[in-house]
């Protein structure tokens, strides 16, 4: 058996099934950039037959990146397999990932099928993608609350049929790492053939135990591992790739395998997936929160001061992580501020290094010191505007403890000036209800986060909503040093996204994955 833990990051497809986490194909293909930075070993780009969309980034990950394996997903239809090869056939190494559910619960009640009929729609499923790529992988959905030795028997028939790896997800996050490293452990040792496939965890977080599940299964014969960026994806998210990674390497001596990750891109990774996705990572997350490598308790410092390793396992650096110094401020000029982009890793073009040199002044003229916290704002933010259906052309805004909260708005919509006042329950309130007016949308206010990037009075605020309209729901997010400011224009974003998607006709829901 191997040492090498194959590392199949699901960002692009499990990810962005996290409620209002849709991205375009212009995002897709800047995380999946990432993700060949990272040295993942296999991007699962999304599943091509939900969508139009779907298929067109599956499609076009496979044919511009270089490197990792590029997967799609399909149910176990021999339409749905056949729309992945369409769509995975460009990539150097392609993969078709079918599935089908296992468990009692899901075979009686969702399928509708006796156990044996399953197996042989998954042998026919597995026998289809053969026909047109060697590297197939076959999952058992809910494998965590699936009968053994009926798992057995379905993973033995789908080896057979040609599956060269065979997933066991736990995908209700129904299990714990004891139970989840025995059931690993009992199918390696009891399905005959097992040696002719590579086994692989796909662990969810509803528990709070996707990433230690995920490690005991490697530990107890599992090489490849499931997993995305900050653990996102449904309900409470997938175990997290970076988490996983930083395990394998700080405890190498106790897992014994090896893993080809380049930690050092792991933060701007973590920071890419949270711009595009609008889902905030937590301040106390671990290798990529906030805190991570903050020490504030006096004998945590005393420590650190004497040995660094007193209190701390994994280096900052380690990770890429370049901390909040200090560096540039208004009179700071374009050499030095192109020197630092450099030193924080950012490989922009020319024309997007000038914008992102503009918006430093700007916002250089509002604050003193301009951290790196910051440029990593100026670079999102730049980087990922939606087409502008509604651009907001001024706000303004009177409130106070004895003042009816006031907002006065003008907004640009193509050609078109919606301008007008309202009032609310605090100037934000007020805002946004003058704005829902002017745009006359039916959306939902379903989420609204508000936190600085940096400390100090004069740090930029960042705004993250989210918006729901028929059932579907697109965050948005803006940044300025005024939080009322950055609350219209996080809000004009999630309804650009919703006009994008509206007209894209991007809607379609993924149908029920492992």
């Amino acid at each position: 058996m191997t040492d090498r833990v194959i590392i199949f990051d699901t960002t692009l497809r499990d990810g962005e099934q996290s409620p209002g986490a849709s991205m375009n194909l212009s995002e897709k293909m800047e995380v999946a950039r990432a993700l060949q930075a990272l040295k993942v070993d296999v991007i699962e780009a999304g599943f091509p037959i939900s969508s139009p969309g779907d298929f067109e980034s599956v499609k076009t990950v496979a044919q511009e990146i270089k490197g990792p394996g590029v997967a799609g997903l399909a149910r176990a239809h021999a339409k749905d397999i056949d729309r992945c090869w369409e769509a995975v056939q460009y990539s150097d190494r392609p993969r078709i990932h079918t599935f089908i559910a296992t468990s009692p619960i899901h075979i009686e009640k969702k399928l509708r099928k006796t156990p044996e009929q399953v197996i042989e729609i998954a042998v026919g499923a597995v026998q289809r993608a053969k026909g047109y790529c060697d590297d197939v992988e076959f999952s058992c959905e809910d494998a965590a609350r699936s009968d053994r030795k009926y798992l057995c028997k379905i993973v033995e028939a789908v080896i057979e049929a040609g599956a060269t790896t065979i997933n066991i997800p736990d995908t209700v996050g129904y299990s714990n790492p004891w139970e989840f490293g025995q059931l690993i452990g009992y199918l390696v040792e009891t399905i005959p053939n097992s040696s002719k496939a590579i086994f692989s965890v796909h662990c969810h977080n509803d528990l709070g135990l996707a990433v230690a599940n995920s490690l005991a299964g490697l530990k107890a014969g599992a090489r490849q591992a499931e997993c995305t960026i900050n653990g996102i994806g449904e309900r409470a998210g997938n175990a997290s790739m970076e988490e996983i990674a930083m395990n394998l390497f700080t405890r190498k001596a106790w897992f014994g395998l090896e893993c080809g990750i380049d930690t050092t891109q792991i933060y701007r990774a973590s920071r890419l997936v949270s711009s595009v996705t609008g889902i905030q990572v937590q301040r106390n997350k671990a290798v990529v929160g906030e805190n991570a490598f903050a020490h504030e308790a006096g004998i945590h410092q005393d420590g650190m001061i004497k040995h660094r390793e007193t209190y701390e396992i994994m280096t900052p650096e380690s990770v890429g992580w370049k901390g909040t110094s200090m560096v540039l401020g208004k009179h700071s000029g374009r050499n030095a501020f192109n020197k630092r982009m450099k030193e924080l890793g950012f490989d922009l073009s020319q024309e997007m290094m000038e914008k992102c040199f503009e918006q430093f002044k700007v916002l250089a003229d509002k604050k003193k010191d301009i951290y790196d916290a910051d440029l990593f704002a100026i670079v999102e933010d730049e980087a990922h505007t939606f087409p502008e259906k509604y651009h907001l052309e001024y706000i303004q805004t009177t409130s106070g403890n004895t003042t009816l909260p006031t907002a006065m708005v003008k907004i640009l919509k193509g050609d078109d000036v919606l301008e007008g006042a309202g009032t609310g329950d605090g100037p934000v309130d007020a805002a946004y209800a003058t704005i829902r007016r002017l745009t006359e949308t039916s959306s939902k206010l379903v989420h609204f986060n508000i936190q600085s990037i940096t400390g100090g009075t004069d740090a930029v605020g960042e705004v993250v909503v989210t918006l729901e309209e028929d059932g579907r729901r697109v965050t948005g997010r803006g940044r300025n040093t005024d939080v009322i400011v950055a609350s219209a224009l996080a809000y004009l974003d999630a309804l650009n996204r919703l006009e994008f998607k509206r007209e894209k006709k991007v809607f379609a829901q993924s149908p029920t994955t492992p």
